[in-house]
Order: structure tokens, then sequence, then C-alpha cells
């Protein structure tokens, strides 16, 4: 069976809307990964614990927070920077509020800058692991435990990296299961 040229014309042009269509669709995903393997784009690596070599060298670390701007909470670091030695494990604390009368779900995206220290910062624990979910009026402070892996000094750009920038963005997202009944008005009988 052939086609002419208009039914050729619109099944060319379905194919390539198809095409472009799950192009777009695995980007995404496929973008994540290759961050995460390669430390492209400030992308951070996970261990389960630190180096047992310890760096007489230091590194300052910037922590940065900042909101989407429909995410209703208040969010910041509790302290902007500290000096590490490289190797050293360290603890930070970032800080968010609900000010809100209904519990708010979020997700915390990061990164870290310069791109090149991206394959080189380790985290052990992050609160960026798990969606946080907090009530109407909660205010917590959560961790993020990290190391700079010595393997930076050796590196042909990460050796002349001095200081680190750790920057968190949060989404809100939609409430778990377990949460949604939390905001929703109690039905109530009478007889």
């Amino acid at each position: 069976m052939t086609l002419d040229g208009p039914r050729k014309t619109v099944l060319q042009t379905v194919g390539v809307v198809v095409f472009m269509g799950g192009l777009a669709w695995a980007s995404v995903p496929f973008y994540d990964w290759f961050c995460r393997v390669t430390g492209f784009g400030g992308a951070t690596d996970v261990a389960e614990a630190g180096p047992e070599d310890i760096l007489d060298q230091t590194i300052k670390v910037r922590f940065d927070a900042s909101l989407d701007r429909d995410m209703p909470w208040e969010f910041r670091p509790v302290e902007r920077e500290m000096t590490l030695r490289i190797g050293e494990t360290g603890l930070a604390f970032y800080e968010a509020y609900n000010p809100t009368d209904r519990p708010v779900a979020g997700s915390a995206s990061y990164n870290v800058t310069p791109y090149e220290a991206g394959g080189f910062f380790y985290k052990i624990q992050c609160f960026c692991f798990e969606q946080q979910v907090l009530a109407p009026g909660e205010r917590v402070e959560m961790p993020v435990t990290f190391f700079v892996d010595p393997e930076i000094v050796a590196d042909r750009e990460g050796k002349f990296v001095h200081t680190i920038t750790l920057s968190y963005t949060f989404y809100e997202i939609d409430l778990p299961e377990s949460y949604a009944a939390i905001g929703e008005p109690v039905e109530t009988t009478t007889n």
C-alpha cells in the first residue's frame, strides 16, 4: 500500500511529534542519571561513611537555600558557611518553617557549585533524600552530613577549588495519603 502526498505528510508529521515527545519524556531521567554519574551540573554523590584519609588542606563550604515561588515555607541555612579539612565529615543544618494553617509537603532539589566540585562532594545523610512534611506552624532543623573527597586535590580542575556552595531549593509536592486526611474537615452527624 502506497501513501499519496497529503497522507504521507500527515503520517510523517505524526511520527515526528511522537518521536519528539518520547525524547522530551526521556530527557529528564536521562539528564538526571548523566549528572549523577559524571558530577556534571553540580550533582553530588552519596556515601555510607566518610573517608579514612583527612588532609591538612582546608576547604570552605557555603550553604544556600531558596524556595520555589509557590512554596509557602520559610527555609534557610542555620549556618552560612564552615571550613573543613578535606576528607573531614561535616554536619550542617537547614531550618524550615510552615507558617500556613495546613500541612505542607516538600521535596528539595540540590546542586553544588562550582560544577567541577560535584563529583567530589559526598552526602552521607541528607533531608533531601526524602520528602518532608511540616504540620501547620511547625519549625524543624534538617541535617545534612557530607564530606569533600580528598581526590579533589589531584583533579586537574578540582585542585583549584577552595570554596564550594551547596544549594537547596524546596518545591511543594502533594501530601502523602497518610497526611491527606489531616487537613480535611471531619464530618459529624447529629441524632
